[in-house]
């Protein structure tokens, strides 16, 4: 079964589902986000909501579903605690196009593939405000080290955030065109007001919904991720995007992967 929903829909379809599930069926989710209010991955979600299963794999990457659907070259990876179960899927979703690796890392392919999505909306931000090369790249860098101190906390590998669903997903999202989120953050940084852009947009910007539930996590985990912080002054609290990248420049700066466990 192929889960291609947005995150805070997962849960009610999901229980939709589950009378028409066998103990054997795989579910494989292909939705990048964080629930609001549980602040649950969507792995987590499928666990509770599915009890009587317990294949599950996550399907992620630096992937425009448009681009895959033309059959351009892409690369994805499937991650699942269950090596059988993810070398499965690898076999029957990997094509001419599409080269599919595996991960034992459910957990950091699930926070990259849903984090960049903030860091998108905040490179847009930068480019709309015209702050030029230098601070979008540097944004992207110190992005994934937020990225890597949330996700290592909650038991990830530190290794999975400098693959596909980390790095390759985040370089994507920030910098492609076809990025809903990464357009969204444009538009924010030229001075729209969010809301107005969203109902503008009439389709979903995943970052903007993960953007509340990063921010409430992070602070659970008692994390540094100023770069969190500041977009979600910008986002959902009015806050200028000049004045919110200007201070991002004032934050003390400390070794350059502190926080991160495991490096």
């Amino acid at each position: 079964i192929l889960l291609v929903v947005p995150t805070n829909f997962i849960r009610n379809i999901s229980k939709e589902l589950s009378q028409f599930l066998k103990p054997n069926s795989i579910i494989v989710n292909a939705g990048k986000g964080i629930e609001t209010g549980s602040l649950y991955r969507i792995q987590e979600i499928l666990k509770e909501t599915l009890p009587h299963t317990s294949l599950f794999v996550t399907l992620s990457g630096p992937t425009f579903a448009m681009e895959v659907a033309k059959g351009k070259p892409s690369a994805i990876v499937v991650a699942s605690e269950k090596k059988n179960i993810s070398n499965q899927i690898q076999s029957i979703v990997s094509t001419p196009s599409l080269k599919v690796f595996t991960s034992d890392d459910p957990i950091g392919v699930e926070i990259g593939g849903a984090l960049k999505n903030i860091m998108a909306i905040t490179t847009g931000i930068s480019d709309g405000v015209k702050f030029g090369h230098n601070a979008r790249a540097a944004i992207i860098t110190r992005g994934l080290v937020e990225i890597s101190r949330i996700g290592t906390a909650l038991g990830a590998k530190p290794e999975t955030f400098f693959g596909l669903s980390g790095l390759g997903d985040l370089v994507l999202t920030c910098t492609g065109e076809l990025s809903r989120n990464r357009q969204f953050g444009v538009r924010v940084g030229q001075g729209e007001k969010p809301q107005d852009i969203a109902n503008d947009m009439k389709v979903a910007v995943e970052g903007v919904l993960t953007l509340k539930s990063a921010y409430a996590l992070k602070s659970k985990l008692n994390i540094q991720a100023s770069i969190i912080d500041e977009t979600y002054k910008v986002i959902y609290e009015g806050k200028s995007p000049h004045q919110a990248l200007k201070d991002l420049m004032q934050i003390k700066t400390t070794s350059e992967f502190i926080g991160v466990k495991g490096i």
